[in-house]
This record gives structure tokens, sequence and C-alpha cells, in this order.
């Protein structure tokens, strides 16, 4: 089944593949290990969420299968599709445990509520200000207390570059909020 393939035979060939399902289940069962290990990896060991993220990965990528222009391997498409599934449930995540932290800090204190509502606010208001990128690190950092290796392995990114990134939108949320950006 190793036959070579150019660049421009992998969309066509990918395309082909789906369309049969004998051929589908063959390539489907010699790649499957291959993005589960990339996701398994990225995701904490978490064997239940590296399966679900891996199935929600294949199911994607047929249904964008036609959007593959074949510069790339498969695998490393889908690896690029598991690693966007990874980010959405981080994100996904951090919003579920934003909204349980502000329904516990409402009924703990409701004295308190109007004036932790308006720092939420303001924080929420600033975040936006910033890039999907430098809000993402932040969110993950400050809001999931992942680590920093943590946060590299979900967006891809070697660990000094998630530390600069880290340091840039700690700056920019700075700047935005109105704080100086050398305290």
């Amino acid at each position: 089944m190793a036959i070579p393939v150019t660049q421009g035979d992998q969309a066509v060939r990918l395309e082909a593949i789906v369309a049969d399902e004998a051929t589908f289940r063959a390539w489907y069962d010699a790649v499957l290990p291959r993005v589960y290990r990339y996701l398994l990896s990225r995701c904490g060991h978490d064997v239940a969420l590296a399966e679900d993220l891996t199935q929600q990965t294949f199911v994607e990528a047929i249904r964008r299968r036609r959007q593959f222009d074949g510069r790339s391997d498969a695998v490393t498409w889908l690896c690029a599709i598991g690693r966007n599934k990874l980010v959405d449930h981080f994100r996904r995540a951090g919003r579920d445990q934003r909204r349980q932290l502000r329904l516990l800090d409402g009924a703990n204190d409701p004295g308190n509520s109007w004036e932790a509502a308006e720092i939420r606010q303001s924080v929420d208001a600033t975040l936006a200000r910033l890039s999907a990128e430098q809000r993402l690190v932040l969110v993950f950092r400050y809001l999931d207390g992942l680590s920093v290796r943590e946060i590299a392995a979900a967006i891809g990114r070697s660990e000094s570059g998630t530390e600069s990134l880290l340091v840039r939108a700690r700056d920019a949320f700075r700047r935005a909020h109105g704080g100086d950006p050398d305290a």
C-alpha cells in the first residue's frame, strides 16, 4: 500500500481513501495510533480526553476533507486539527470554570457581588482587547492554573516561546487595563 505520492496528489489520495470503506479502514487503522499518541501527550495523558479528541479530529477531518490541499502529510493535517480541538477543549473548560466561580462568588458574599462583578467585567473587557493568542495564554495560566509546559503543549509552541508570549500578554494586559507596565 506504500505508493509514492507527490504533494499535489495528496489531496486526491485522501479523497479516494475516504471514498472506499475498506481503504479508509486500513488507512484509519494505520494513522489512528499516531494521532492518538500526539493528543495523549498534549492533554496530560488523560486517556478519556485523548480518545474523545481523536474521535473529534477524525470526524472533523472527514467533514473538511475537501479543504485538505496536500501541502503536508495527512497525519500532520490531522494533528493540526487535533491541536485545535484540544485548544477548544481548554477554552471551554476555562469558560465553565469561570462561570462556576462567578456563581460561587455571588453565593458566598452577596454584599460584595457588585464590586466583584465590576472587577470581573473590567478584566473581561481588558482581555477582549488583547489578541486571541495573548488572551488564551493568560486564561490558561491564571484562570486554569496550567504550567508553562502545559500551555506550550496545548498551543503547540516551545516552552521558551510560550514564556515570551506570556510576558508580552501580561504587559499588554497591564497597558490595556491602565496599570503600570513596569510594575
